[in-house]
């Protein structure tokens, strides 16, 4: 079945002047525009394409990547804004409506949103909505205790940051529980930290319990073990860099290689952090 809005594997049927056609089965014949076509392809190859609509409403392959498909949430940049609705620069020649009546607010020009793109199924177009609440949580929460995630960040809220998780269900990471700097449309990766009797879930950016002080110490020791007893990477360091590093706040990774420091396991030079003796095992 080939989808429109989707990424679909079509046999090249017949060349022309001006471009390709590809078997599109039930959908017909797919101009493939010659601008698009690979190089060293021939009748018979099957191509990887994306499907949507041109701008005369003509059903039409492209090689080109848009910033969504159907089906995923996205942040996108309004570009015009018309008697019809808004238009997002979704990285095709195309750009991508939100009707007024998929806007939470009316959208302005210049400001990006996190949308959900779909395929509206009286005008069978790709389209997109601002209102993500009906797109979320429509299925049951199966995920589990410490699962790791990929994140989408939506909203600021007074109790923190509201995420949209793996493309299905909403969750919260709190303001006090997150130590990198966060902004909307922001992809991160997290974890499950509990599934509420409500159903509402709480999110980490780490494993609940990673955080502690002696587990992390270990896991230092072991990355300096395989650098060659050494990292430039110290207390000064941007949180950003030692999340992204290690997987642990700027606050844990200060206490941690203080306790390391006093027992004489590692030395705090100038340029870095050098290891200088292993714990011993008991």
């Amino acid at each position: 079945m080939t989808e429109i809005g989707k990424y679909n594997t079509l046999e090249i049927v017949k060349e022309l002047d001006f471009g390709l056609y590809l078997d599109g089965k039930e959908l017909g014949e797919i101009l493939l525009p010659k601008r698009y076509v690979p190089v060293n392809v021939s009748i018979g190859d099957s191509i990887e394409v994306f499907i949507y609509h041109d701008s005369e409403d003509r059903i039409i392959a492209t090689t080109e990547m848009p910033n969504a498909i159907v089906g995923d949430f996205a942040l996108m940049q309004v570009i015009a804004v018309n008697q019809v609705g808004a238009f997002l620069d979704w990285g095709l020649k195309k750009d991508l409506l939100v009707p007024f009546r998929e806007q939470k607010k009316k959208m302005e020009e210049g400001n990006s949103y996190v949308v959900f793109v779909y395929l509206d199924s009286e005008s069978k177009r790709i389209v997109a909505s601002a209102k993500l609440d009906k797109f979320l949580d429509n299925i049951p929460a199966e995920f589990e205790i410490n699962q790791e995630v990929d994140l989408l960040i939506i909203d600021k809220t007074d109790l923190g940051y509201k995420a949209i998780i793996n493309q299905t269900h909403s969750g919260m990471l709190y303001e006090n529980e997150v130590f990198i700097p966060l902004k909307r449309g922001m992809k991160v990766k997290g974890f499950i930290k509990n599934i509420r009797e409500d159903e509402k879930i709480d999110l980490y950016l780490q494993k609940a319990g990673f955080e502690k002080v002696d587990d992390f110490a270990e896991i230092f020791i072991k990355y300096l073990s395989d650098n060659k007893g050494f990292t430039v990477i110290t207390d000064k360091s941007p949180s950003e860099k030692i999340y992204d590093t290690f997987g642990v706040s700027k606050k844990t990774f200060k206490k941690s290689i203080g306790a390391l420091y006093k027992k004489r396991i590692i030395s705090i030079e100038e340029n870095g952090i050098k290891l200088i003796s292993k714990p011993e095992k008991h």
